[in-house]
């Protein structure tokens, strides 16, 4: 296998990419309650990308006691970084922070609604399964298909095909959705957006200069010289794609029927 596969994988997978970074959903946010409408879809991919990255740390480290080396030093390192900057990133303050919970403070800021995924964070926390804490949040029906899908390539058990799913549905082209929302927002909406605009800009920053290279690599590691892997990688990133789509179809049908009973 050539070892710019990586790059004849994302050449294969532009088209479906297009059709995200060009989805219609972007257009419609166009008012605050909009953007409302947007982050209280979108926080949950935010929650269970996070899932998609412990997979991938307790597939390729060693999380267990006594502990011992566990694959890859290179690939330890890597997942490692990328653990350590979405879960204990700086917030605007300087202060540890998650990805995700930085998302929550965003949303409370900008007026959205957070109680829905709190009952996700609570269910869950009392033992609940992925779905039926989906259904105690009364996550949109486009929501629960969504995070569905990640959680069945996390149950595959293929670490191969969790890291394409993270990369290249995730990491590799998060940059260039939020370009398209993050334009002028803050402008528009002055002192409603800030954590949601420093959110979108350290996305923007760590995805594009530090977390896509070292995905790439971690999928070329895993992913070696075996055809069969590299076509699984394929197959597996097709889908997330399109999953992502379905999602943005399921928040630009919520914007219509929210102006429609506005």
């Amino acid at each position: 296998m050539p070892q710019d596969f990586v790059q004849e994988l994302q050449a294969q997978l532009q088209p479906a990419r297009q059709r995200m970074v060009d989805h219609a959903v972007y257009r419609r946010i166009e008012t605050l309650a909009d953007l409302r409408v947007f982050m209280e879809h979108h926080v949950y991919a935010v929650w269970d990308f996070m899932s998609l990255l412990k997979a991938l740390q307790r597939e390729l480290t060693c999380v267990e006691v006594p502990w011992v080396p566990k694959g890859s030093p290179a690939t330890r390192r890597l997942i490692n970084d990328i653990v350590l900057e979405e879960e204990t990133d700086l917030d605007p303050e300087g202060q540890p922070t998650s990805h995700f919970e930085l998302y929550l403070r965003a949303m409370a800021e900008a007026g959205a609604d957070t109680a829905p995924a709190k009952r996700l964070l609570a269910a869950l926390a009392e033992g609940a399964s992925v779905p039926a804490a989906l259904a105690a949040a009364q996550a949109p029906a486009s929501v629960q298909a969504f995070v569905k899908h990640t959680f069945s390539v996390i149950a595959s058990g293929r670490p191969h095909a969790v890291a394409a799913a993270f990369t290249f549905g995730r990491e590799d082209v998060i940059p260039d959705m939020f370009r398209s929302l993050i334009a002028d927002l803050g402008q528009r909406f002055p002192g409603q957006l800030d954590t949601f605009t420093y959110y979108l800009n350290r996305h923007i920053e760590l995805d594009e200069d530090h977390h896509a290279p070292l995905a790439h690599q971690m999928v070329r590691d895993l992913c070696g010289t075996d055809p069969a892997r590299w076509r699984e990688a394929a197959e597996v990133a097709q889908q997330g794609m399109a999953a992502r789509v379905a999602l943005w179809d399921g928040i630009a049908a919520a914007l219509v029927q929210e102006r429609a009973v506005g």
